[in-house]
């Protein structure tokens, strides 16, 4: 990361071609594979990266250039929260945000900002998670993109986490909004798009944290509905959210059981980061009996 940081200053782009090919085999996303090994597969793209924009050229193809390594770094900090790395991943974010000012691309800024607020959004600081999705919102213009739907989408889960039940639902409302309104290119099921189920999985948060149990219900079965089945994360948090509507809906111990089951049936390597969290913060809100069942499960 420090290395590439250093070499944001001019470059040839020779191997652009290459670049850009390792960006779209990347976005497509984990698409079953545990972190790790996405994180294997890139190591030589990035080695290339580096080498690439340690070399002088053109400024066009600088910009490309630029606009490639925001992606490729930015995807690669969103695969490190889910390896329990979330320090790395602001530092690869930052990378990302960095090199997307330098292309001039404000759509790909946007989409840093956006993917770097659910850092903090999934760990604990959703006013440091509002904020980023606040500024993401504004590099995205008016104009219906991916980016701005999940900058609206991160920032009514963070609003919601702060307390500001109105806000929430007003973004909310625009995410909706504007997802009705995108192209296939940007609805595409990737890690730049703004898929459906990703639409319905960021309400489904929104709603749980809200305490509407109904409409976060119905957001987890829309996006259930078109989850494929290598989804292994997104199934899992879908069903952690059901279980914490649960323990909302006054039934701890239907909610205890669910989120046990949950974490028996999960592989190894989706055991830290996320998953984690999400069953610890149920844990710690379940009384009784229910609350060290959990506990139990998450030592094993």
């Amino acid at each position: 990361m420090e290395l590439i940081n250093a070499a944001l200053t001019g470059s040839d782009a020779d191997d652009l071609a290459h670049l850009d090919g390792a960006f779209e085999r990347h976005r497509g996303g984990c698409r079953g594979r545990p972190p790790t090994v996405v994180l294997t597969q890139m190591r030589d793209d990035l080695d290339l990266l580096r080498d690439v924009l340690g070399r002088p050229c053109a400024a066009a193809a600088r910009a490309d250039l630029a606009r490639t390594a925001a992606g490729i770094t930015g995807l690669v900090a969103i695969i490190q929260p889910d390896r329990s790395d979330q320090r790395d991943s602001h530092g690869w974010f930052t990378t990302a945000e960095r090199a997307a000012r330098e292309s001039g691309d404000r759509q790909t800024l946007a989409w840093a900002l956006a993917r770097h607020a659910m850092v903090p959004l999934n760990y604990g600081a959703p006013k440091a998670a509002a904020d980023l999705a606040g500024r993401a919102r504004a590099e995205a213009g008016q104009s219906p993109s991916a980016a701005a739907a999940l900058a609206a989408a991160v920032n009514a889960r963070a609003l919601a986490a702060i307390g500001d039940q109105q806000g929430a639902l007003r973004s909310v409302a625009t995410a909706r909004l504007i997802a009705e309104h995108l192209d296939g290119t940007q609805a595409a099921d990737t890690w730049f798009g703004y898929p459906a189920q990703n639409h319905h999985v960021h309400l489904s948060q929104a709603f749980t944290i809200l305490g509407r149990t109904r409409e976060a219900y119905t957001e987890q079965e829309a996006a259930l509905a078109l989850t494929r089945s290598p989804s292994v994360m997104t199934r899992a948090l879908l069903e952690m959210d059901a279980a914490i509507c649960l323990r909302t809906d006054g039934a701890p111990a239907a909610a205890a059981d669910k989120a046990v089951a949950i974490w028996k049936r999960l592989p190894e390597a989706y055991r830290d980061g996320l998953l984690r969290t999400r069953a610890e913060t149920l844990r710690q809100a379940l009384p009784g009996a229910a609350h060290p069942r959990i506990g139990e499960a998450l030592a094993t």
